[in-house]
């Protein structure tokens, strides 16, 4: 677990709640030097020229193409499923008392379930909102399908993306606002990050005060969508 993720599981146990974080990959996630590599700040992404660009496509496409292949999604969701699956299932849950913060005051109110993902993850955050779970919340998420992944959400979503994220074109991330607005009813939201990137909310610039607050703002969202609807 790195530094930055150990730290934002803190602040949602810090806020009442249960929080386990799966090794989806099974020990095979890519290293945070990838993931820099494929998305680098916007000042430097601003300046890199057609050559560095191009450098880089093809240094992310020998990397993530094998990568996408191993954890593709009739690897990856079968795991996810059957981990929300054991954490319904575990002895005591449907018994579980959050904390008083979050309204829960005696111990017959069943154990509700919430999902976050970043990036990655956020796909099948998104499609653990079609009835697996109680709440969701994705933070830039990617390689989704719009609108298969959007179709039968019938739990509330919370969606943050950076208006300057490379993984989630400015035409894709309207198409999501505009077909979740038009055609999902429960609960959801899509909130766009001026000047962030794709990472922000896990993997912020804390050398910049402006992504630092993009990426405290991003936790404290997720925090509040989770108290109004796991509560």
């Amino acid at each position: 677990m790195t530094p930055k993720l150990k730290l934002t599981q803190t602040k949602y146990a810090d806020a009442g709640f249960m929080v386990y974080v799966p090794d989806v990959h099974s020990g095979d996630s890519l290293p945070i030097s990838f993931l820099d590599d494929a998305e680098p700040k916007l000042d430097v992404r601003e300046q890199e020229g057609v050559l560095g660009k191009t450098t880089r496509t093809a240094k992310i496409g020998a990397t993530l193409g094998p990568w996408l292949v191993s954890h593709r999604e009739a690897v990856s969701k079968p795991i996810i499923d059957k981990f929300i699956k054991d954490i319904k299932n575990t002895k005591g849950t449907n018994k579980f008392v959050l904390s008083e913060e979050l309204g829960v005051g005696n111990t017959d109110t069943p154990y509700r379930v919430g999902t976050i993902g970043f990036c990655w993850g956020g796909r099948y955050t998104i499609l653990s909102a079609h009835g697996d779970v109680d709440a969701a919340a994705a933070f830039h998420p990617s390689l989704v399908a719009v609108p298969g992944d959007f179709e039968g959400i019938k739990n509330p979503l919370y969606i943050g993306v950076g208006d300057k994220d490379s993984l989630l074109p400015e035409d894709q991330m309207k198409s999501i606002q505009d077909f979740m607005s038009k055609n999902v009813s429960t609960p959801n939201e899509v909130e766009v990050y001026p000047d962030q990137i794709h990472g922000f909310a896990l993997r912020s610039d804390w050398s910049s005060d402006k992504d630092k607050k993009a990426m405290d703002h991003a936790t404290k969202q997720g925090i509040a969508w989770f108290k109004k609807y796991l509560a």
